[in-house]
This record gives C-alpha cells, sequence and structure tokens, in this order.
C-alpha cells in the first residue's frame, strides 16, 4: 500500500505540475489574441478559416491517448475563450434552449459565445440580418429525412451568406415526466424528428398515441413536463432543462443519423485549404436543362456533392436546384465554371464559400 500510495503522488505530483505549464501556455495564447484583436482595430472576430487550419493542424499533431474528437472540442473552446476577449459574438439559433440547432451553436463557436434562442428560423435569419446577433446557426440537411426546406428557401432571398458548416450526431430520446411509458396518449417532438423515430414508435408504442409536431424538439420538452399524459422525442439538452426522464435512449431508426447545420453572417471566408461552396441555380423548363448546369461543373473539373432541388415559388413547375461543391469560389476552375452558368442560367446565387466542417 505504501509503495502504491508513493507511485500515486508522483503521477499526481507531475498532473499538478503540467497543469501549471497548460495554465501559463493558455494565458500567452489568450495575450497573442487579444494582441491580434488590438491589431485588427476592432474588425471582425471570427476567421472561421483560420480556425478550422487550427483543428486540422492539432489532429494531425495529436499522438493520443486522447480522441481526435476530443482534443477538437478542448481546442475549440480555448479558441472560443480567447476570441471573446476581443469580443463575444451572439449566435442565434431555433429556440427554445435545448433544441440540437443550440448544440451544433456551441460545438461550432464553443461556450464563450452567446446563444439567442428564436422562435423560428426565420426569426433567426432576422435576427442576424438586422445585426441583433453576428451568425445564425440553422439545419439544412439530414442523413435520414433530407433537406430542411425552410433554411434552403430563406437562403435564397437572405442577404446572409454560408460562412461555416456544423455536421452533427443526433441522439433521440423518448422524455416524460413519469418514469414509465403506463397512460402516454400523445408524443410531441419536431416534424423532422417524428420521421427519423417512425419504426420505433410503430414497435414500441400503441397506435393510438398521438404524434404531434411541434416546432422544436426543446419545445416538445417543455410541453411534456406540463403534461403528464404526454411524452417527447428530443435529446440530452432539453431531457436536462427541462429535468425528463430518459424511458428510452437512442430511438432513432438511422444508427448514424446526423445533421448538416449551416453558420450564416455577413461576411467572406478565405481559403482554408478544404473549402466548400454553395450555389443555388434555376434553369428553363426544356429537356437537357439539367445536363446544362452539371456540364460546365465536370468540365473544369469542379467536384459536386450535392444537387437538391426545391420549388422556385416563381412559377408552376419551375424549381431552383441546390449544388455544394468541394472548391472555394476564388479558384479558377470554379470561377470558369460560374461564369459559363451565368452566361446560360436565369438565376445563379453563390450562398457562400467555407471550409469543410473539422469533426
Amino acid at each position: 500500500m505504501a509503495d502504491q500510495e508513493q507511485q500515486l503522488k508522483a503521477h499526481r505530483d507531475a498532473i499538478d505540475s503540467i497543469d501549471a505549464q497548460v495554465l501559463e501556455l493558455l494565458n500567452q495564447r489568450a495575450q497573442h489574441a487579444h494582441t491580434i484583436g488590438e491589431i485588427k482595430g476592432g474588425g471582425i472576430v471570427y476567421r472561421p478559416e483560420r480556425e478550422a487550419q487550427v483543428l486540422t493542424r492539432i489532429r494531425e499533431l495529436n499522438r493520443g491517448p486522447l480522441p481526435d474528437e476530443t482534443v477538437a472540442r478542448l481546442f475549440r473552446e480555448i479558441m472560443s475563450a480567447c476570441l471573446a476577449l476581443e469580443r463575444p459574438l451572439t449566435i442565434a439559433f431555433l429556440g427554445p434552449e435545448g433544441t440540437f440547432s443550440q448544440a451544433a451553436a456551441i460545438k461550432h463557436f464553443g461556450h464563450a459565445a452567446a446563444t439567442q434562442a428564436c422562435a423560428s428560423i426565420d426569426d433567426a435569419f432576422r435576427a442576424v440580418e438586422a445585426r441583433a446577433a453576428d451568425y445564425v446557426v440553422a439545419p439544412v440537411e439530414n442523413s435520414t429525412e433530407g433537406a430542411v426546406g425552410r433554411t434552403l428557401d430563406l437562403m435564397v432571398s437572405s442577404p446572409l451568406k454560408i460562412c461555416g458548416e456544423v455536421v452533427l450526431r443526433i441522439h433521440h430520446h423518448l422524455l416524460r415526466a413519469s418514469p414509465t411509458k403506463d397512460g402516454i396518449k400523445r408524443v410531441y417532438s419536431h416534424a423532422q424528428s417524428l420521421a427519423q423515430c417512425h419504426e420505433w414508435l410503430n414497435r414500441n408504442l400503441p397506435a393510438e398515441v398521438e404524434r404531434i409536431s411541434v416546432a422544436s424538439n426543446a419545445e416538445a420538452a417543455r410541453l411534456a413536463s406540463l403534461d403528464p399524459s404526454a411524452a417527447a422525442i428530443a435529446g440530452d439538452a432539453a431531457a436536462e432543462k427541462f429535468q425528463l426522464v430518459k424511458l428510452a435512449e437512442n430511438i432513432e431508426d438511422e444508427p448514424n443519423n446526423t445533421t448538416r447545420f449551416l453558420v450564416l453572417g455577413y461576411q467572406d471566408v478565405s481559403k482554408s485549404g478544404r473549402d466548400k461552396t454553395s450555389l443555388v441555380i434555376s434553369a428553363p423548363n426544356k429537356p437537357g436543362a439539367l445536363h446544362a448546369l452539371v456540364e460546365p461543373l465536370a468540365r473544369h473539373g469542379v467536384s459536386m456533392t450535392k444537387f437538391e432541388s426545391r420549388p422556385s415559388r416563381t412559377g408552376l413547375w419551375e424549381y431552383l436546384f441546390f449544388v455544394d461543391v468541394e472548391s472555394h469560389v476564388s479558384d479558377p476552375n470554379l470561377i470558369a465554371a460560374l461564369d459559363e452558368l451565368r452566361s446560360t442560367s436565369a438565376f445563379v446565387k453563390v450562398l457562400g464559400t467555407y471550409p469543410l466542417a473539422v469533426l
């Protein structure tokens, strides 16, 4: 026992010494960040391309035993705290508090940023357009249920530009104020979450249980906390906020259920080395129209990663096409492809160019 205590003390003393060094280095880093802010003179403080480069470099340097995801999360919080020394950011999201949109905002900007709950995705966009918030984080597609149409529609007319993306693994839980499934008459959740858990609900709850779509999962949790006969489908944050019991965990039908969120603001983003550009294009309703959209991209060697159609709302059977390509908008091959598309298409808009999500 004495030998064991001596070994433990040696390791604990080493940890104490390392902690002191880490603290000193963190404050040195913060001082450099603060000085950079002074040099910039109060301009844009959030540089997504720089943050992506830092996180990519840290992953390459990591030799464990901490996994890459954990290391990236730690450094995201360090950057968040340092950035707040220049100016704390305000991030609008679909509320109330406890939604996956808020979780995505925190994952991307860290806990030093202030998150601002909005009643709808429209309101979150408007908050940034009116300069009442710095950025909006909005869901754009889910691996199970596909595109989030409202976000796509808003980007067409909004002056905001995409300047980042967040990929969030989504775990849904069945939540209730009571610790039993007995007497559940209704289940609240967002429409997408109800769809993502459709088969689990069919197998595990009686057919007569009503499924009610609400504005967000956090709102579903709030309603379930007030209704003894109700349950909600939501995530960990909502369960904690509204003090609900997890009757079942990870009930999503697709085991790799993931949602992609976009970060939008007013700024342009420089190259990070691993970039994506999002476009929206309209095409006339005639034979060969789709080929005319994708052919210039292929001919100029631009790799397309997404192609999504959406009614244009300007005429019957007219569509807009949302396209993601792996290229920065300043790359010569994409410039050439865009020049051709603008000469043949009625409408071309670059929604934003931004770094690929890092973890």
